[in-house]
């Protein structure tokens, strides 16, 4: 019974990871004012390099730098379409979700011959404190354990990965940068009231940037735990999760967070439909549960959050608005 309820905690934090990164990406650029939308083409950009940086070097560090910064060069994209020629801020995200949809299929076919994946690759290796605890003759030092950690080996393993510390660790900063430090003022600021900070002499349009070049590194670090938790690309791999992770910001109101907290409702709800069997919930609805859940966050919390007051409003200097 211990064992499967650990193994249950372990898959729901598995899969909320890419969801609370790219939730808490969606926080920095929203908190400034700018709609996110293409958060899902972000994560699937950086799954993509992330896939294509590893098979290239081999190294699964220098793939999430890849990975990184292709969530960079998307969000960078979106920037310069709503911060820089202020251009509508949703249309912008939906045009780059089908851009990086329609270029990752054509670079697979280019680089891989294929339309679906790429091949496999080698991700991170588990820990060694993780395999002595849990007697894993497979890993090096972990042979002479005895084993009494069994029961938690999953969450063990997934305490003890390097994007999961680094995820975490992003996370509790972001929280940090966003309500502790002059840079996050200047962009609630710039959400809430982009004419009082442009008259304290800040730039609007460079602090808006900021906020939605961050969104790309977090997409773009849930991206990276995709292709490595799967040790391949797949056409599409995101499936709807920027859109998850904005709902889940929303729930979460615009903190960081919350919104990773929010993001476990979500993974809970897709590794419970994981768990059910088929035979007892017609597959369809099992496969619906996720989005449903979804939708009924929204419904019950929408209402209770309040977003920034200037969010999708571009902010012209001369008309000071």
């Amino acid at each position: 019974m211990i064992g499967l309820a650990t193994a249950f905690v372990a898959q729901v934090l598995r899969i909320s990871v890419p969801y609370a990164l790219a939730a808490t990406g969606g926080a920095f650029s929203e908190r400034g004012g700018v709609i996110n939308i293409g958060l899902e083409g972000i994560i699937l950009a950086g799954a993509f390099g992330t896939a294509a940086g590893t098979l290239a070097t081999g190294s699964p560090w220098l793939g999430v730098l890849f990975g990184v910064g292709a969530g960079i060069l998307i969000a960078a994209l979106h920037a310069a379409i709503t911060v820089g020629a202020k251009a509508d801020q949703i249309l912008s995200g939906l045009a780059l979700n089908l851009l990086v949809l329609g270029g990752t299929r054509g670079l697979l076919r280019l680089l891989y011959d294929s339309s679906s994946n790429s091949p496999r690759f080698e991700g991170f290796a588990p820990l060694a404190y993780v395999a002595r605890f849990t007697g894993d003759a497979a890993v090096p030092g972990g042979a002479a354990a005895t084993g009494p950690g069994a029961p938690f080996e999953g969450l063990l393993l997934l305490v003890g990965h390097p994007l999961f510390l680094l995820g975490a660790g992003g996370i509790i900063l972001a929280q940090v940068l966003l309500f502790g430090t002059g840079f996050g003022l200047s962009l609630r600021a710039a959400g809430d009231g982009p004419r009082a900070l442009d008259g304290a002499g800040i730039s609007v349009s460079r602090v808006r940037a900021a906020g939605v070049l961050l969104s790309g590194v977090f997409g773009g670090a849930a991206g990276a735990w995709l292709a490595l938790e799967q040790h391949m690309f797949t056409d599409g791999m995101s499936g709807g999760r920027g859109y998850i992770a904005l709902a889940a910001m929303i729930v979460g109101k615009w903190r960081p967070l919350a919104g990773a907290t929010a993001c476990l409702l979500f993974g809970a709800a897709e590794a419970l439909q994981m768990r059910v069997p088929s035979g007892v919930i017609p597959t369809q609805f099992l496969q619906m549960l996720p989005y449903v859940v979804t939708i009924l966050a929204l419904a019950g919390w929408i209402g209770r959050s309040t977003a920034p007051a200037r969010l999708g409003e571009p902010y012209d200097r001369e008309e000071g608005r």
